[in-house]
């Protein structure tokens, strides 16, 4: 019997059916190639059985030898197309399965990229991982083995039952009581074994969870001597799950014993009537002989049936929430302004090249060109991340290329908010953000992002060598200019220091290395991308004092003639920048540059004096 690892049943089986049905399609061809090979193979099963009865009747009895060596000549013909038929419905199965597996999941794929930020902050990782790890297997598995199994136990039980009644009417009355039982008695354990699976599914999840914690927090757990405490919950939810898991095999196990010992009665009464029948001349043997057989085949099909009608249910379920994340609206993108690789002419204008020459400008979709020089500025910004708060409150700033802007403010202020903004993470309800005078709705979203480098508190590295994990700022970077960038970062020396230097391998996140290191190369990241706007969102938090200080002197080469966006919590850190906002619930209390903002003796001075003593 299939494993059975419970299943919900699909809110919309029919749209889900359909959707997976239109993906199959694709592969229609390979598919009715499938199904004429199961339908060759079941129609062998079921036709040599039903020959048992002239061979015995009209050859073995007559002791016709001849005839018998070339009956069993062309049945074993018979049933090597049957054999060769399995076997290549098998592989075609396996293959078209794959492909169709594999269409879902690169179109998953594509779409998720194309989803808007405000999606995967509805949604936890682990959510958005099981639809590409645990429901693209249960189609898989369903699409590999379930799609052809079905269709020859349909096909062999209808065949069987056909059969049954062709050879003797009186005789199936039988089997269909027998069929009858099982099919109750499989329908009544299918609910009971489902309940339980489901019951087990839910606590594994439950101890996975816990045990993921524990792992995960172990110097947490050893500095608090929690061992003992932790040592029961999982003693209480191992019972749990020891329990449910008891009874949902109890009752799947079942399953077979009792189908087995149903169909040996079955058999053992046909056998009993039938041979009554054969000796009272209501039946020749031959038909006896095949009938017997028809009666030991009858009861498989339908427990094959039932059980992969379990899967199937389990992978529409599984397909059901892979289209539903399919169909959810893409990140919107109306804008016609394109950014392309300029040279500023003789006269002073820019004009389009097709190699890289460091600077840029914005192309209109009637070929005007501006020359990208990073002005950005806020007009009367109202923004929340849901309707009914806002975040941001009529906020309104300017940055002219090459001005350093600082964003100082405690934690929920709106400081991340305004740069998630300029890189259109999210959309404003009012007001407008301009970029060199050109609204950023009417910016490609690819291009905007594409003019703006970011270094974020919590670094992400890509598997892959550190080299790598730089050039990922602008790919067709030369290894100088990744060199030259880590160098501008300070990162040049521990790089070296590596075993295997810039071709040191970095997995899980950069995990090898320390947190500060990891920053280290994020900025690099950014360096050499050589982007007109630059933004900083706490990007040396995770580094020491002494680093920071040489990190903002080889930063300082490549801000220059750049815009800057600075959030930090650190106010050394903002001291040299051309002005500094203090916000405070969305709403900008102060602006100015260092030495005024300490004259007005106002929250930023707070702020500043409350820092200083604590150094």
């Amino acid at each position: 019997m299939a494993r059975y690892t419970g299943y919900k049943r699909p809110k919309n089986t029919k749209w889900a059916l359909k959707e997976l049905l239109r993906y199959m399609g694709h592969h229609k061809w390979l598919l009715l190639v499938v199904a004429v090979l199961v339908c060759i193979s079941t129609g062998v099963s079921i036709t040599g059985t039903y020959l048992l009865k002239p061979v015995i009747n009209e050859l073995i009895l007559p002791g016709n030898i001849r005839g018998l060596v070339y009956a069993l000549i062309g049945m074993g013909l018979m049933y090597l197309c049957g054999a060769l038929s399995t076997f290549g419905y098998n592989r075609l199965m396996v293959k078209t399965a794959q492909k169709v597996v594999g269409d879902i999941r690169k179109d998953l794929f594509e779409h998720v990229q194309t989803l808007p930020l405000n999606y995967f902050d509805a949604h936890t990782h682990g959510e958005l991982m099981s639809r590409f790890t645990n429901d693209v297997d249960t189609v898989q598995e369903a699409l590999n083995s379930s799609f052809t199994l079905v269709i020859q136990s349909s096909l062999t039980l209808t065949g069987t039952v056909a059969m049954l009644l062709v050879l003797s009417i009186r005789m199936s009355l039988i089997v269909i009581v027998f069929l009858g039982l099982m099919f109750l008695f499989i329908r009544w354990n299918g609910k009971r074994s489902k309940e339980y699976y489901d019951m087990q599914q839910a606590e594994l999840a439950g101890i996975n969870g816990f045990v993921e914690e524990m792992v995960a927090g172990q110097k947490v757990e050893k500095i608090f001597n929690h061992e003992e405490e932790d040592m029961k919950v999982f003693r209480k939810k191992n019972e749990a799950l020891r329990k449910a898991s008891t009874k949902a095999l109890s009752y799947s196990g079942m399953m077979i014993p009792t189908i087995v010992s149903l169909s040996y009665a079955n058999y053992a009464v046909s056998a009993c009537v039938g041979g009554l029948f054969a000796l009272s001349g209501l039946m020749d043997l031959g038909g006896l002989a095949a009938y017997l057989v028809y009666v030991r085949q009858s009861a498989m099909p339908l427990n094959q049936f039932t059980q992969q009608i379990n899967f199937i249910l389990s992978a529409l379920a599984g397909a059901e929430r892979i289209f539903e994340m399919m169909h959810e609206e893409p990140e919107i993108d109306e804008g016609t302004v394109t950014l392309v690789p300029a040279e500023i002419s003789g006269d002073g204008t820019p004009v389009e090249c097709a190699h890289y020459t460091g600077i840029y400008a914005w192309k209109d979709a009637g070929g005007k060109l501006t020359q990208l020089r990073g002005d950005v500025r806020f007009e009367d910004v109202v923004f929340g991340y849901v309707p009914e708060k806002t975040v941001l409150s009529g906020i309104s700033l300017y940055a002219k290329p090459g001005q350093k802007i600082a964003f100082v403010g405690s934690t929920g202020a709106g400081k991340t908010t305004i740069i998630n903004l300029i890189n259109r993470f999210y959309e404003i309800q009012s007001g407008r953000i301009l970029y060199d005078g050109i609204d950023i709705r009417d910016i490609r979203k690819a291009d905007l992002r594409r003019s703006l480098a970011m270094v974020i508190q919590d670094t992400h590295l890509f598997t892959g060598t550190i080299a790598d994990n730089i050039r990922y700022g602008r790919l067709d970077a030369t290894d100088e200019e990744v060199v030259e960038a880590a160098k501008l970062a300070n990162a040049d020396s521990f790089i070296r220091r590596l075993p295997d230097g810039y071709r040191t391998m970095l997995y899980s996140d950069g995990s090898n290395l320390s947190q500060g290191q990891r920053q280290l190369i994020a900025i690099a990241r950014a360096a050499v991308a050589h982007p007109p706007v630059l933004i900083l969102d706490e990007a040396t938090s995770s580094i020491d004092t002494r680093t920071e200080r040489l990190i903002e002197k080889g930063m300082d080469a490549i801000m220059e003639g750049r815009t800057v966006f600075v959030i930090a919590h650190r106010l050394s850190t903002v001291r040299n920048s051309k002005a500094i906002m203090v916000l405070e619930h969305g709403e900008i209390l102060e602006r100015g540059s260092h030495e005024e903002l300490l004259e007005q003796k106002g929250r930023y001075y707070q702020l500043y004096t409350g820092m200083y003593e604590l150094e």
